[in-house]
């Protein structure tokens, strides 16, 4: 099989969650131009209608779907919706998620509950739904979990202080094994990608420490762009990468070799 075959996704169906803007939206491009038909989902109808809108000027066949994915009890109706129009789900990119800064005395509990509901708790609840549902019984799938280096290292409290977000990424790194682990065997293969800093509506408020400590101990010397999760995701979504699973691949410039 050609490397182009091996990467080509279409006929797949994908779903990516938070995938209205940010990574989540520069992860639907890439698996609508291989050729998937994209379904995304976010809380918010008016950023959903405009990412479709952007997608489709691309040649991007995509579906737009409101879920809350916090709120577990929403998650079997969007499984549901997404199956009643694709009739199959081959990709499933575990990419909505929030972030809490505060010092670890003085965080919040309900705001750990949050992320702990969105972050971990609806990760697990949407891939176990669609593997049982979709993938188990097709003998194929491909789970991305979007996490963070965040979730494999401590953050530098000089540029954030985290630890919910922290605790949860890392939990999403732990999932990503175990489910590889136990989903290998039906042919399902579940990887995650941990990107570093990348500019977004959740670093912004950082970027002016971020630029000041981590791009001057970043071998690449600069943050990740619009484009640096695309190929990766790709690979992780396609039949090149059957014989990869249970990984936690950072992109982060080289920021954790440091």
């Amino acid at each position: 099989m050609s490397v182009k075959k091996l990467l080509d996704l279409t006929g797949r169906n994908a779903i990516v969650t938070g995938g209205s803007r940010g990574l989540g939206l520069q992860i639907a491009e890439a698996l609508g131009e291989m050729g998937a038909r994209v379904a995304i989902t976010a809380r918010k109808q008016d950023e959903l209608d405009q990412a479709v809108a952007q997608l489709g000027k691309q040649g991007v066949d995509a579906a737009a779907f409101v879920c809350d994915l916090g709120k577990r009890e929403k998650i079997p109706a969007l499984v549901d919706a997404v199956l009643g129009k694709f009739q199959k789900i081959d990709i499933l990119v575990n990419n909505a998620g929030a972030v809490w800064v505060a010092p670890a005395e003085d965080h919040p509990l309900e705001a750990w509950d949050k992320l702990v509901n969105l972050n971990l708790t609806g990760t697990f609840v949407l891939s176990q739904l669609v593997a049982k549902r979709s993938m188990i019984p097709a003998r194929w799938g491909r789970i991305i979990n979007v996490a963070s280096i965040a979730g494999l290292m401590g953050s530098d409290p000089r540029v954030v202080k985290t630890v919910s977000y922290n605790a949860t990424k890392h939990g999403v790194v732990g999932l990503t094994r175990q489910l590889a682990a136990e989903w290998g065997e039906h042919g399902v293969l579940v990887n995650a990608i941990c990107p570093g800093f990348f500019p977004s509506k959740m670093t912004r408020d950082a970027m002016d420490t971020i630029n000041k400590y981590v791009v001057e101990l970043t071998p690449n010397r600069r943050l990740g762009n619009e484009e640096d999760l695309k190929g990766v995701a790709v690979l992780l979504a396609s039949e090149a990468s059957r014989h990869i699973t249970g990984q936690a691949i950072a992109v982060d410039g080289g920021a954790m070799i440091i």
